[in-house]
């Protein structure tokens, strides 16, 4: 299939800011493929498991139709099959990442997580945090790695839950804030920019983010068919087909993106 996008300007570049430098390479991409998204999910976590593509999404409060709630899309349906909720009354549910045969679950701003088991989606166990926020989750396979919306990713023991390491993100040598959704592909990380429309490949040995994918035409697209929709965040890599996927808090599309990883 053709793509239906295409992003392959190698002079553009960008900033913490937005604004143009010079040395943050542009990874230009291809969109093959796009599927159904349910527009009532708040996504805050993205990610393949056993061949399953899972999503967290979280419930703000002007927004009734939205819960705190962990399950499984259907690419070919855009069914959402709903695997745990948390009562969004108390908690908004925030990212999610599978590791070690458990599933670990942020919450926002109540500096607690949730433990389940990973097949049963039975909760085990619960942990605390030090951070003032928690955003989202991802794994290099031996730690946890935590984003909480500042240019700041922690390390997790998934043992005891305890921080083993601090990276700190620079974009052109100046602090990267407001990193969001992650995800962990060959070695680097990936993470959306809350509030705008970047997701930045970052070095995990020395924090520097050392390229973007600039995704405007997406969120466009995604703006032109839910009007109501709200940012871009979620990115989630399939290890079994080396494909990556994109979407937003309420977009209607996921979209598989292609480009050199």
């Amino acid at each position: 299939m053709l793509p239906i996008f295409s992003c392959n300007n190698p002079k553009t570049k960008a900033t913490n800011s937005g604004q143009p430098v010079s040395n943050i390479p542009v990874i230009s991409y291809t969109v093959p493929h796009y599927f159904p998204h349910d527009t009532n999910l708040y996504t805050e976590g993205f990610l393949f498991h056993n061949g399953e593509l899972f999503e967290s999404t979280g419930s703000p409060k002007e927004l009734d139709q939205t819960e705190s709630v962990i399950g499984i899309d259907n690419l070919t349906t855009g069914k959402f099959s709903k695997k745990i909720e948390i009562d969004k009354t108390k908690y908004f549910g925030e990212g999610i990442v599978f590791l070690n045969d458990k599933l670990y679950q942020l919450t926002y701003k109540k500096q607690l997580g949730f433990i389940y088991d990973a097949n049963s989606f039975k909760k085990i166990g619960q942990f605390t945090y030090n951070n003032a926020e928690g955003w989202s989750l991802t794994t290099d396979g031996k730690n946890l790695i935590m984003s909480d919306g500042t240019n700041k990713l922690t390390y997790l023991n998934p043992t005891n839950l305890k921080p083993v390491r601090v990276l700190s993100v620079t974009n052109n040598g100046m602090p990267q804030d407001s990193l969001n959704e992650l995800e962990y592909i060959k070695g680097f990380i990936y993470a959306n920019v809350w509030m705008n429309n970047f997701i930045f490949k970052i070095d995990p040995t020395t924090g520097k983010i050392v390229g973007k994918l600039d995704l405007s035409l997406l969120a466009q697209d995604a703006r032109n068919k839910n009007p109501q929709l709200d940012v871009l965040n979620g990115i989630a890599y399939d290890s079994t087909t080396d494909k990556i996927y994109v979407t937003g808090k309420l977009w209607p599309n996921i979209y598989q993106i292609d480009f050199k990883h």
